[in-house]
């Protein structure tokens, strides 16, 4: 197996551990970009893993290196069109991410005790990867993002997670990733067996407090403590 990625971790130690929530960070940040939401939601047993993505030149972003889990093509919020990735990245970064899932089961950790989640591109490469995983996870959390690789949706997807819950939200000033770019994907997942408990939130692309309360609350449901 390849080296892990670098990651910042928060809550219980990993030998004390009984469920564990992989959260990939946006376009440009890094592990540390969510420490603190991880804080606020950690209860006893539970274990965040906050992965470093990758540097790689974005092209929207001028072509500049920065962390980024794929490059973006294009992506254009006035356009009722996906985003433009790089599927090579995109599968790439999937293999990194099913590196720590691993990880996690070499450790101990019930397969369906596992939750992928992840804010922007982050929470567009959480979706894909736990579509595509051939084990039954307990679910995801997909912020401000999007289905990546819309048209290899259908053919990829697996049957493993294909009625995983999942819990999607959307700011609805969203100027980055566009509100209807996480409505569609909440209403097309929903029509595909999916358990989706969708949110929208007066904000732009961000997290708000109310967001925050509405995860801790479905994370206790899909990962309850087992003492």
């Amino acid at each position: 197996m390849s080296e892990l990625l670098p990651c910042v971790e928060v809550g219980s130690r990993p030998d004390e551990a009984d469920a564990v929530v992989i959260w990939l960070h946006g376009l440009g940040a890094d592990g540390h970009d969510f420490a603190s939401v991880a804080r606020m939601l950690q209860q006893p047993g539970r274990r965040f893993v906050l992965p470093h993505a990758p540097a790689m030149r974005v092209t929207i972003n001028a072509g500049m290196l920065m962390p980024a889990w794929y490059d973006i093509l294009s992506l254009d919020p006035a356009a009722r069109e996906p985003p433009r990735e790089s599927e090579s990245d995109i599968r790439a970064s999937t293999a990194l991410i099913e590196a720590l899932i691993a990880a996690e089961i070499d450790r101990g950790i019930d397969a369906q005790r596992i939750v992928l989640a992840g804010f922007s591109q982050g929470g567009a490469l959480a979706l894909h990867v736990l579509l595509r995983h051939e084990q039954r996870l307990a679910g995801g959390i997909v912020l401000s993002a999007y289905l990546a690789l819309r048209h290899l949706y259908e053919a990829e997807s697996g049957e493993a997670n294909a009625s995983s819950p999942l819990f999607i939200a959307h700011g609805e000033y969203d100027m980055v990733v566009p509100f209807y770019a996480g409505s569609y994907t909440s209403e097309l997942l929903a029509q595909r067996e999916a358990e989706v408990e969708w949110h929208e939130y007066p904000i732009g692309h961000e997290v708000c407090d109310q967001e925050i309360a509405h995860i801790s609350d479905w994370l206790k449901r899909v990962i309850p403590p087992l003492s």
